[in-house]
């Protein structure tokens, strides 16, 4: 479901008194590739409600090269969350996540093994209130930066 960070957090209150664990993760998720589809699976797997912050159009801009994003993002927020680990699905305009990570208080944060630790936006907060980051290994040569590439590559 794509949603307003208001409507979740009336659904994240209840969750919190079912006992269920939410995990989140954010991206660009500008062309969605068999790599998302593996990270979000795997995200899943570690709590019952699984939430997805995805860039405004507006945020790519400022965040990755030229040209991006490629699709537009009420698209790329109803792909997203077309995937069946995905439950919830919030757009944010900001550069990183953290407003949507203080307001979430997510129990799990999940980033890709790409990410140091202390690079991870909202680490520290997570851990502070007690919740865990964990690191995702994620498939070699799948990106869309390489999708990209090769689409140019292709064309020379």
């Amino acid at each position: 479901m794509v949603i307003s960070l208001r409507r979740f957090l009336e659904y994240r209150k209840r969750f919190s008194e079912e006992g269920k664990p939410v995990v989140f993760t954010n991206g660009c998720f500008d062309i969605i590739h068999y790599g998302h589809y593996n990270y979000l699976s795997r995200a899943k797997k570690l709590g019952d409600i699984l939430v997805v912050g995805v860039n405004t159009d507006s945020s790519v801009r400022r965040i990755k090269p030229a040209g991006r994003p490629l699709i537009r993002q009420k698209y790329r927020a109803a792909l997203v969350d077309g995937l069946k680990p995905v439950d919830f699905v919030i757009l944010f305009g900001e550069d990183t996540p953290e407003k949507l990570i203080r307001a979430i208080e997510p129990d799990i944060l999940v980033k890709g093994a790409d990410y140091k630790l202390n690079e991870i936006v909202g680490a520290d907060i997570v851990r502070g209130y007690g919740g865990t980051v964990r690191r995702i290994k994620l498939i070699a040569g799948i990106s869309t930066s390489s999708i990209i590439q090769n689409i140019k590559n292709s064309l020379e």
